[in-house]
């Protein structure tokens, strides 16, 4: 019976892992759709190199950083490429995670990044960022978990470090061009609400992995409740979104409602095994404003430029999602359980020192990077799209456009004017730039 157990719990965790694996087939539809057609091969490859450069660096060192003996609890110094580790599912299983939070850079930074300056980051995040609050957390050896902070799977560890890293990121790249013109906020939509609408069903999905598998054991009592959570949570995001756009802008907003489902997800994640299904409900409808106010605060009042919304998402949600812990810990231990301050006060401390300890290292980081690589693409490149300019060929059929001007004897410049730009309008970005 034991060796059955023990066989039922591992194909369990290898069943999440390939679930949270397959969110990353979410991530790639969602940025690809929520951004420009010329940009999408560049969001597939990207996406593709986090998975596979992120998981190889994991490997080498970010798991012994984030799971080897402790040092002070902040980080650990043994297990480098699993030299001694010998439970290889749940390293596996591990990996999947890390490669989700440095994925969601990504969409941040999208249409105007040096794919290599990005690949600089990815690597700065596997192999010290995220472990670093990982161990915090998870390790089992952290100073957060003495303190009790709770984060079942990892509305902070996962969701905040990323969304702050994608912050410092957009923050130091700078906005797409046309994004701010004139004290004007102008808005650059996305080529495929339908290829984001599928991206999120698939990430919905494969959030039921990422949260049920994180019980590490086929619990008959704790899965369901954290399947149903994680549900609700994002049904419950979804429903307020869309009243809420219907409100607030006089219409039901399809791309910030596709959003509100991922707000829901993040903000269970911290609580999907702590809270009622009632919990779980409340967290997402309140994640629905949050996410939708938190969006039009970046782009319009810190002016950062965000194509997907994966700051708000990730972020902000990630912090309510943590907090709400506090609240709804229907163990005894949040506030509205009679558990007090005590809780909420634990996941604030973590929250604060995740977002600085995420800022300080990744703007430290880029700041190296950009010294060795350019961290923007060129304004020619920019505006003829990633696609051609950096991968030599376009995600759809436009191979027409190129071959007709280069017949014409036109000018590069001039062929830019299929992108809705003209040659004057060039040399006054390059100016600007």
């Amino acid at each position: 019976m034991d060796e059955l157990l023990l066989s039922v719990n591992l194909i369990w965790v290898m069943l999440g892992t390939i679930l949270v694996f397959f969110m990353h087939a979410g991530f790639a539809m969602v940025e690809a759709g929520f951004t420009r057609s010329k940009n999408a091969v560049n969001i597939i490859m990207k996406n593709f190199l986090t998975i596979s450069l992120g998981g190889i660096v994991y490997f080498l060192c970010g798991y012994a950083i984030m799971f080897g003996d402790s040092v002070g609890g902040i980080f650990g110094i043994s297990g480098f490429a699993l030299n001694g580790v010998d439970d290889l599912s749940f390293f596996i299983f591990q990996t999947m995670f890390a490669a989700t939070g440095a994925t969601i850079l990504s969409g941040a930074v999208a249409e105007r990044t040096n794919i290599f300056a990005y690949i600089g980051v990815i690597i700065l995040m596997s192999l010290v960022v995220y472990p670093v609050v990982g161990h915090w957390v998870w390790s089992g050896q952290g100073w957060l978990t003495d303190l009790g902070f709770v984060d079942f799977a990892g509305s902070t560890v996962v969701h905040l470090t990323g969304a702050v890293a994608a912050f410092i990121a957009a923050v130091m790249v700078g906005p797409r061009l046309g994004k701010y013109e004139n004290g004007r906020v102008n808005v650059i939509t996305g080529h495929s609400i339908p290829l984001g609408a599928l991206g999120v069903f698939l990430l919905w999905f494969g959030w039921f992995g990422f949260n049920g598998a994180s019980t590490l054991a086929a619990d008959p009592e704790l899965v369901p409740n954290v399947i149903a959570n994680t549900f609700f949570a994002a049904a419950a995001g979804v429903v307020a979104t869309s009243f809420y756009t219907k409100f607030r802008y006089g219409h039901i907003d399809g791309s910030l409602t596709l959003n509100g489902a991922l707000a829901g997800l993040v903000g269970i994640t911290a609580g999907a095994a702590n809270v009622s299904i009632i919990g779980s409900i409340i967290i997402g409808l309140i994640a629905a404003p949050l996410l939708v106010e938190g969006v039009r605060f970046i782009e319009w009042k810190l002016k950062v430029d965000d194509p997907v919304g994966a700051i708000a998402v990730h972020g902000i949600c990630g912090v309510w999602g943590t907090l709400a812990v506090g609240l709804f810990d229907s163990n005894g231990q949040g506030l509205f359980y009679g558990g007090g301050l005590s809780l909420l006060g634990i996941q604030a401390i973590g929250v604060i020192a995740t977002i600085a300890w995420v800022s300080v290292s990744v703007a430290a980081g880029i700041f190296i990077i950009k010294a060795f690589v350019p961290l923007r693409v060129t304004v020619e490149e920019e505006i003829a799209g990633l696609d051609v300019m950096e991968h030599g060929a376009p995600a759809y059929e436009f191979q027409d456009i190129f071959k007709s001007s280069a017949v014409r004897g036109e000018t590069f410049a001039h062929r830019l004017t299929h992108f809705g730009k003209t040659q004057n309008t060039v040399q006054q970005e390059e100016q600007h730039i």
